[in-house]
């Protein structure tokens, strides 16, 4: 018979996000009377906006006629793509360039097997558990430590360093994984900050996989939105965004991947080329529907509809934050990003967790669950209904005194 796969025994039991799930269960069942508000998982709760969801509509009728029935598109439709290069980085990158996905985190995971196992594995930390568990999936990671796995460089991102590691620690010819804004902190780095990372991953040898999905969150224009405003990043990056977070696009599965034909291997070969295989290989594209979907949310109505929604949620956020404040709670995030992070000094963070569910009723993220720089901190998500966050506010302010 064959033998389990050693990479997904070493992974540790329990995803983050399935064992809130569970937790939730439980807690449900044991107080059936009780109005539970999730604060905590990041799923996007509001419809998509009219002229983004006619573009949805369309695109699965245009498949019903002859003239405009299409199949697969393995990088993803040329117009699509040509509007992400206009719309993102004003033209910067050809259609070759730009590959169009299923999400961000699909991306991750297809890009984890592009590099393989034995490329070392450079982590924020805390940082989206994707990172990590893909890179113990794919053998390129050890077994759990107990304060992390083997094999993976954990850069700490905390208050004390305002939430940007230490670039020195960078171990060479890696990757390195960086989100911006951050999940689940919230911080975003500003540009100083962001050359500096690209000065060390050249200075290194090192890819960056820059995780862009909450870009369209960022309200101080002085912030950079994409790694690509960086001189020198085209060398030594690769981005991927999604559609998840600012059109509502969750369910309906969208995002690209940007790999520029300057970005080279050791021996010179181009990762644009690799990837290229790695998608025509294991990947068929994204649904066409979705992509009509796309084509309408990057139109200037579709635009402003993602400015909208991205507002609601900054909204949600800015009330969570205010009532956590109210509560002398040290927290960062929430004003170019859709995630809190709050502060509580020398607990447990599923401790913490549970007495927010029990005395709240209120669904949290645990920052444990997103490294061991996370320990002691909650992770709150601005994604739900106005009405139902700003009920959770009161009763955090109410509750926890």
């Amino acid at each position: 018979m064959i033998t389990r796969n050693p990479c997904i025994a070493n992974i540790k039991a329990g995803y983050l996000f399935p064992e809130i799930a569970k937790r939730r269960r439980e807690y449900a069942a044991a107080h059936p009377e009780a109005k539970l508000i999730s604060l905590g998982v990041g799923n996007t709760t509001e419809p998509i906006l009219p002229h983004i969801d006619r573009g949805l509509v369309e695109g699965a009728r245009q498949l019903g006629t002859i003239e405009g029935y299409s199949g697969y598109s393995d990088e993803g439709l040329l117009s699509l793509r040509e509007r992400i290069s206009m719309v993102f980085y004003k033209g910067e990158f050809g259609t070759d360039e730009i590959f169009i996905s299923d999400g961000a985190k699909c991306d991750i995971g297809r890009l984890q097997l592009l590099f393989g196992a034995g490329t070392s594995v450079t982590v924020q930390d805390p940082s989206y558990p994707v990172y990590v568990d893909g890179s113990v999936l794919i053998g390129a990671a050890g077994v759990w430590s107990g304060m992390g796995y083997t094999g993976i460089t954990y850069l700490p991102c905390t208050a004390e360093n305002d939430y940007f590691p230490n670039l020195s620690l960078l171990p060479p010819n890696g990757l390195i994984y960086f989100c911006s804004p951050n999940n689940p902190t919230g911080a975003v780095v500003n540009r100083e900050q962001l050359t500096a990372l690209v000065e060390a991953a050249k200075k290194t040898g090192s890819i960056i996989i820059f995780d862009a999905a909450y870009s369209e969150y960022i309200r101080d224009s002085k912030l950079p939105k994409t790694i690509f405003e960086i001189e020198g990043a085209k060398t030594c990056a690769i981005e991927v965004n999604s559609f998840s977070k600012p059109a509502g696009f969750t369910g309906v599965r969208l995002g690209w991947s940007v790999v520029p034909q300057a970005l080279s291997y050791a021996g010179g070969e181009r990762v644009n080329a690799d990837w290229n295989r790695i998608c025509g290989t294991i990947f068929n594209g994204a649904s066409n529907i979705a992509q009509a979907g796309g084509l309408a949310a990057l139109e200037p109505e579709g635009l402003a509809e993602i400015r909208e929604l991205s507002d609601f949620y900054l909204g949600n956020a800015k009330l969570i934050r205010s009532a956590l404040q109210s509560l002398h709670i040290s927290c960062v995030g929430g004003d170019n990003s859709p995630y809190i992070w709050a502060r509580f000094p020398g607990r447990d963070s599923w401790e913490v967790f549970a007495e927010i569910l029990d005395k709240c009723q209120v669904i949290t993220t645990p920052g444990s669950g997103f490294g061991p720089a996370g320990q002691s901190f909650i992770r709150f998500s601005a994604f739900g209904h106005r009405a139902d966050v700003e009920e959770a506010c009161e009763r955090l302010v109410q509750r926890l005194q």
